[in-house]
């Protein structure tokens, strides 16, 4: 998805399980357990050091779609230093991060919130981009959550993509 975006080069965090992944840098973090602020902070400290800006994007969201992406990217180009998907007007994922962030985002990652709590404290910084027509935040925590995405009359029925 995000390379269809654009986006290059894509990196993918890992903890618990060791992947091959096609295509990625893997990114390895030994700190997985505390949550996915020590993902973030391990993804951001392997970006090459000419990377402007980072798209972070996660795993569990299939349909976050590229075209939600390409949106943060032009909102980028235009000026905006963080830019946020949102859908029904509430900020989720992805979020792109220009490099002048990087240090105090990954100073402020504790636990498993992510960026959050740097978004909240300067939302002065933050350009919000409409995805709902394009993509959806649902995302799959649980064996119910993927067997509502794999099968076409559960997914029907919850009104999902």
């Amino acid at each position: 998805m995000l390379r269809a975006a654009g986006c290059g080069p894509v990196l993918v965090v890992i903890g618990a399980v060791t992947v091959e992944v096609i295509g990625a840098v893997v990114v390895p973090n030994a700190d997985w357990r505390s949550g996915m602020g020590s993902s973030l902070r391990a993804g951001l400290a392997a970006l090459p050091p000419d990377c402007p800006a980072v798209v972070v994007a996660l795993v569990d969201q299939p349909r976050v779609t590229p075209e939600a992406v390409r949106r943060l990217l032009e909102a980028y180009e235009a000026g905006a230093r963080i830019a946020v998907a949102t859908y029904g007007g509430r900020p989720r994922n992805p979020v792109l991060i220009a490099r002048e962030h990087f240090g105090e985002v990954a100073e402020s990652l504790v636990g498993d919130v992510g960026a959050r709590a740097f978004l909240r404290a300067h939302p002065e910084l933050v350009t919000r981009v409409p995805c709902d027509d394009v993509a959806a935040p649902d995302d799959i925590d649980t064996p119910d959550d993927l067997a509502a995405f794999t099968d076409p009359v559960r997914r029907h029925e919850s009104g999902a993509l």
